[in-house]
């Protein structure tokens, strides 16, 4: 059996508990050197002595450390970042003809991987300095090809990163500055154009919005002339408009190039891949990455949690995509909003109509940036008054943002009890979100997804009438989403509370909607919401403005995007039914 010990150094406290782990262990109290500590302070656990008791986990006052026990040998890692940290194993992905997606939790490797096919980060192959880690590691032909060629400059590569803030830290110019540097292709205008860009041209880097600083940075990795382009969470702050505006750009290119995604968005993982590496393990410990599969047999074996090639389980569970609930079913209406209007001083204007919402519904509102969607919610959460005064009845509120200030100085666990909540509730976010292993943390150093789960937990919990959630699933990988989307109509449902939810996650909005509010209106100038709709009159009309189809998954019942121009797209544009309901 295969062992695997991790520590958290973020957590560790070190001389503070008097090395509890060491006290504990039987091994040591043998005699053996199972725990040691480094001359730096740090334990060090052996994972050739450690027998996997168990004790040293449940004992560490800070929980701290992560005993994993693995069924079958594994290789030696592909990389390791040091002794009792995070590795990577498998087999390196290699460029295929077509765009190759990498799907799988946060934590789990992908970043690395897609690193160290970029050049930024030097894969180890296990050569750390510690006796556990052997140098087992054998290089493919390709894979010692592809690194050979990479670290003689004879392969050029092109990478948007995952963290595009550091851009806007790193260059003080304009965009039409930074682009112009960039481009290698002379594609800047033609790529500018596409992503509807060519207004921000003469604006600082630092003065841009979150999406129109992915923009620029995907056009920025456009434009250079690379034979493999990487690119990390394209779709990240973007609307679904912009989304399939890089994903036909991505496309595109994937005919004269080589192109790797990673991506949480389902639906446009699914529109974007040809080829798919599933990648599992337990976040922030280990990775494994599997074998190259074809686009829906690698999605398939992803949600169904079981690999067949590899003959690896990897959940206990499939993920389901059952039908939702369409429509008011004749439900009593539980509260009601007017009629309002906001206008900003020569900038934007928004209205929307008056409207009803029924006990245990859901309504999904969806619309490009910039149309007033997080206003709309702010307005009924009372963060912004509407013109002459109107608002949201009385009732009680939980409202989640779109952007997420954290507690600085509090703990997770303080940050929980500071707040009126559900216990019931709070246990069940916490197990599903997995935040039990946050709990000690300051808010001011989780993830951006961690912080995301932390607030999400919180506002669930929250005893309230009406909940508001803006772009819940920023940050969030593939399954912690639809953990949320369960648990979200599972409160709703069970407590026949009413809930609204901005987000551009089709597959997300598609799962969770009793009702969908389609918004419309010019960017940045003018907003309007309708009323809200039966899911499918609802989805059909924000589709077919969006000029999109989609389809429904034969197998699991997911909302899957066609491709432009293709047979089953003229089809559903031609009968007028952009959204294949379930």
């Amino acid at each position: 059996m295969a062992r695997i010990a991790i520590i958290d150094k973020d957590k560790c406290t070190r001389e503070k508990c008097g090395y509890v782990c060491v006290k504990v262990c039987p091994g040591v109290l043998m005699g053996d050197e199972t725990v040691v500590i480094d001359k730096e302070g740090w334990p060090v656990i052996s994972e050739e002595l450690c027998t996997g008791c168990g004790i040293c986990p449940k004992k560490c006052p800070v929980d701290a450390i992560t005993i994993i026990n693995l069924a079958h040998e594994l290789d030696c890692p592909v990389h390791s970042y040091g002794v009792n940290s995070f590795r990577l194993y498998g087999r390196m992905p290699l460029p295929q003809e077509g765009v190759v997606g990498f799907i799988g939790k946060n934590g789990i490797g992908k970043s690395t991987a897609m690193k160290m096919l970029a050049g930024t980060l030097s894969a180890n192959f296990g050569k750390v300095e510690a006796a556990q880690f052997k140098e087992q590691y054998r290089q493919s032909v390709e894979e010692k090809h592809y690194f050979e060629k990479l670290a003689s400059k004879k392969l050029k590569v092109s990478y948007k990163p995952q963290n595009i803030e550091r851009i806007a830290s790193a260059f003080a110019g304009t965009v039409g500055e930074l682009l112009e540097q960039l481009d290698e292709r002379c594609k800047r205008e033609e790529y500018a154009g596409m992503l509807s860009i060519g207004g921000i041209m003469e604006r600082g880097v630092k003065n841009i919005s979150g999406g129109e600083l992915q923009r620029v940075a995907i056009v920025g990795a456009l434009c250079k002339d690379a034979q493999v382009y990487y690119f990390d969470e394209p779709s990240s702050y973007l609307d679904i408009g912009q989304r399939l505006a890089v994903a036909a750009c991505l496309r595109e290119l994937a005919q004269q190039k080589q192109v790797f995604v990673i991506e949480h968005d389902l639906a446009l993982f699914d529109y974007l891949a040809d080829y798919v590496y599933v990648f599992y393990g337990q976040e922030n410990a280990y990775g494994v990455m599997s074998g190259v599969k074809n686009s829906k047999a690698g999605v398939g074996e992803f949600l169904g949690g079981y690999l067949k090639a590899e003959n690896t389980r990897f959940r206990k569970e499939e993920i389901r995509f059952a039908k939702g609930n369409e429509g008011e079913k004749k439900k009593e209406a539980r509260l009601h909003y007017p009629a309002m209007q906001k206008k900003f001083e020569g900038q934007f204007e928004f209205s929307c109509k008056e409207g009803k919402l029924y006990e245990g519904e859901i309504v999904g509102i969806v619309g490009k940036n910039g149309i007033g969607k997080s206003l709309f919610v702010k307005m009924l959460a009372g963060e912004e008054k509407a013109d002459g005064g109107e608002g949201m009845e009385k009732c009680s509120i939980s409202y989640k943002p779109q952007y997420i200030k954290p507690k600085e100085g509090m703990s997770v666990l303080e940050y929980f009890n500071s707040l009126q909540l559900n216990s019931f509730v709070l246990e069940e976010c916490k197990r599903k979100l997995e935040i039990g292993r946050l709990l000690e943390r300051h808010m001011e150093h989780l993830s951006g997804g961690e912080l995301q789960r932390v607030v999400i937990a919180a506002a669930l919990s929250k005893e309230a009438q009406l909940y508001l959630f803006d772009e819940p699933s920023a940050f969030l990988d593939v399954e912690q989403r639809l953990h949320f989307a369960n648990l979200l109509r599972s409160v709703i449902g069970d407590s026949k509370k009413v809930a609204f939810v901005v987000d551009h996650d089709v597959v997300l909005i598609d799962l969770i909607s009793n009702r969908v509010m389609p918004f419309d209106g010019v960017p940045s100038k003018k907003g309007h919401a309708a009323n809200a709709l039966g899911k499918k009159d609802g989805m059909n009309a924000f589709l077919k403005g969006m000029g999109i189809t989609m389809r429904r998954d034969e197998q699991t019942l997911r909302p899957r995007i066609n491709k432009s121009g293709s047979v089953l797209d003229r089809e559903q544009k031609k009968s007028g039914e952009y959204y294949a309901a379930a």
